[in-house]
């Protein structure tokens, strides 16, 4: 955008820029006026190729098929001059030149003279000055030589339109300004909010890390401490099962840290890739992890999403089939993201009921919390039994 504004402002050999070319910006109430000139114009011809008195018989039907072809030519004017293609654009110029040396030489002067002065103000228009300016007064000079206008009126004419299309392309400049400032303040405006949203993450991640994590790590230490305290005592049954509570609390602060982590980790935006997250997981449920495709980055929320799933589907075989031989498939699209997470069963994978009604229930309320998520996102989820094992399939959009 940068060097289109440099071109628009730039040297004589410089084209208007893209958004100087375009409708971008021009109020609504101006298209209208203009498709009112514009619709007047064509009429005005029209009425004036009949009040010649040249296009009687089968000829009736010229004007009407002229100024199609002429209104062709304008849109494909503008197509090519907003792609800054120099020879077609004057190639339409000189095919409607053309068609207006025809008008006066069947004697329909008006039609013809309206033909070229509309092609020289658009020449000044939407060309570099450096071929505009030039291809206008040759225009011009056409008009001179087949209209037989003194050299006054021409001198008048000529004036007029250098005025008037001059004006036209300054006006479309500052449109273009205009456009460019807007486009340029809504960046701005959304790299502060982005902003603004990063820091508000930050000083949560901070919160969350100074509170919780502190608060889980300490409690690590005491039940660790603990648990040394009651190995110590001499082995029986309340001894083995205060052991064992203490055991599993501390597991689970261990898992409480680690997922706080990775939360504060998504939050400052720099989360480790999710394939290597899936192998860590998968280390030590003792699964089998595939990917297959074009890796490629994830969002913030796509790539939580998939760490979600995956976690929760492996707690699920934990609990319904522990001892289940599990494989985990990521796999990348060209949209799309898709997960995979099956248990492949075995003689401690838990009893088909179990699994049926894990399904029924939603895959857990776990799993339905992450349908919810990817839903939202976009994506979608299932989970269900399938041959003697169970899977959960997710697939997002990237």
């Amino acid at each position: 955008m940068g060097s289109q504004t440099k071109q628009s402002r730039g040297g004589l050999t410089a084209w208007p820029s893209v958004e100087e070319l375009s409708r971008l910006g021009v109020p609504r109430v101006r298209m209208a006026i203009d498709f009112v000139m514009w619709l007047g114009i064509g009429f005005w011809l029209i009425w004036e190729a009949y009040d010649s008195q040249v296009f009687g018989g089968a000829a009736v039907v010229v004007p009407p098929l002229a100024i199609a072809a002429v209104v062709g030519a304008a849109e494909l004017y503008d197509r090519q001059t907003a792609r800054h293609r120099l020879g077609p654009s004057l190639g339409v110029l000189g095919a409607v030149t053309l068609l207006a040396t025809g008008s006066y030489a069947v004697g329909a002067n008006t039609p013809g003279a309206i033909l070229l002065i509309v092609c020289s103000v658009q020449a000044l228009q939407r060309l570099p000055l450096a071929v505009g300016l030039p291809a206008s007064l040759a225009i011009m000079g056409v008009h001179a030589l087949v209209g037989e206008v003194s050299l006054r009126e021409m001198a008048v004419v000529g004036v007029g339109i250098v005025v008037v299309g001059y004006m036209l392309r300054l006006d479309a400049q500052a449109r273009g300004s205009g456009f460019r400032l807007l486009a340029q303040e809504r960046a701005a405006r959304l790299a502060e909010a982005e902003s603004a949203a990063l820091a508000e993450r930050t000083r949560i991640a901070r919160e969350i890390h100074d509170v919780l994590a502190h608060s889980l790590s300490a409690q690590m230490v005491h039940l660790e401490a603990a648990r040394l305290l009651i190995e110590r005592e001499p082995p029986g049954p309340f001894r083995d099962g205060v052991l064992e509570r203490v055991v599993a609390a501390r597991g689970m602060a261990k898992e409480g840290l680690a997922e706080t982590r990775q939360a504060l980790s998504a939050l400052r935006g720099d989360m480790a890739p999710v394939e290597d997250y899936l192998r860590e997981l998968a280390a030590m449920d003792r699964a089998e992890v595939r990917v297959t495709g074009e890796r490629r980055s994830l969002s913030a929320d796509a790539s939580q999403a998939v760490r979600r799933v995956a976690q929760e589907a492996l707690t699920n075989v934990r609990k319904h089939a522990p001892g289940a031989a599990v494989r985990i498939e990521l796999a990348y699209d060209r949209d799309t993201v898709a997960l995979e997470i099956r248990d492949l069963g075995g003689p401690d994978a838990g009893a088909p009921d179990a699994r049926v009604e894990l399904a029924k229930a939603g895959a857990g309320y776990g799993l339905l919390g992450m349908r919810e998520r990817a839903e939202l996102l976009g994506g979608s989820l299932s989970a269900g039994p399938e041959g003697e094992g169970f899977v959960v399939r997710l697939r997002m959009p990237v």
